[in-house]
């Protein structure tokens, strides 16, 4: 009869979360050799390794792939069941694990994140910040329970909802010629130096959709960060798409000048990633209550 304990679950899924005995043995307040028995004992009752031994990392397999889902589901549902048998509306408590894209992760952070912290103070949120395609590849990978990101994403066991508009702006220093030109037209772009984002993130591609209708211009740079890009920006060295969130600082104090194209389409949307077969418990609705437009209607 296989009679796996919580804690030997909990171990399972730190250590496929964190890649090592160590790290999930520090995370649960464990000692190593606990930590490595409580593993070792659950594989024995499956009569199956969870783990491929990688250069000193522990890998997921395919079994391990499997039951990684089932496991964190069954956490949570533990959690649930102790939540209702106190007293009705104890707190919520536990951990979300949350990932943003940079715009989000970096400038609505707030927006995305403070209604939930204010409202319940004991759940614990780790937020992760990466370009679209490093979240989208995590929620797969069951590391995060919701994704927050700017670009479209398409994948059958990926559920994408709306969350909030946003909008770029093309945006120049104050001495650059088209910063000074009035009436701008397509024509005026060619040959404009460009600063970019990585490839990747849902501004690159946004970008990229921006320069399919514009001529032919130069891409000098390209960056992962969208201060790198201002700074870069602001220095001279090209223009560059970027998030008007992100902007709003420069252009106040003059540092940027926001170039007026109508003729582009600068907006997009935001949207949440939710994992089509992970378990959405107490933590998730609550967090999904506050923030997604879509429920409650």
């Amino acid at each position: 009869m296989v009679n796996i304990s919580p804690r030997q679950l909990d171990v399972f899924v730190q250590i496929a979360l964190h890649g090592s005995v160590r790290a999930a043995a520090e995370r649960l307040h464990l000692t190593q050799p606990a930590a490595s028995m409580a593993l070792a004992e659950m594989e024995r009752q499956l009569d199956a390794p969870l783990f491929d031994r990688e250069r000193g990392r522990l890998r997921l397999n395919a079994r391990g792939r499997e039951l990684l889902p089932l496991a964190q589901e069954l956490l949570e549902r533990h959690a649930e069941f102790g939540r209702r048998g106190r007293e009705e509306g104890a707190a919520l408590s536990g951990e979300l694990r949350i990932g943003a894209s940079n715009t989000v992760g970096n400038y609505l952070v707030g927006e995305l994140l403070g209604g939930f912290v204010r409202a319940h103070p004991q759940v614990a949120i780790r937020l992760r910040v990466a370009n679209t395609e490093t979240i989208a590849a995590a929620m797969l990978e069951h590391s995060l329970d919701i994704g927050c990101v700017e670009g479209p994403v398409a994948h059958p066991l990926l559920e994408v909802r709306p969350w909030r508009d946003d909008r770029l702006v093309v945006c120049a220093p104050p001495e650059h010629p088209l910063a000074r030109r009035r009436g701008l037209k397509p024509a005026d772009f060619a040959g404009a130096r460009w600063v970019l984002r990585e490839p990747g993130s849902a501004t690159r591609a946004t970008s990229e959709r921006v320069l399919a209708q514009l001529p032919p211009g130069e891409t000098v740079l390209e960056l992962d960060q969208i201060e790198a890009i201002k700074q870069a920006v602001v220095a001279g060295l090209g223009i560059a798409c970027l998030p008007a969130v992100a902007v709003t600082d420069a252009l106040a104090t003059g540092r940027l000048k926001a170039l007026k194209t109508p003729f582009l389409d600068l907006r997009r949307k935001l949207s949440l990633l939710l994992h089509r077969r992970q378990y959405r418990g107490a933590l998730l609705d609550a967090f999904l209550e506050g923030i997604d437009p879509s429920r409650g209607r």
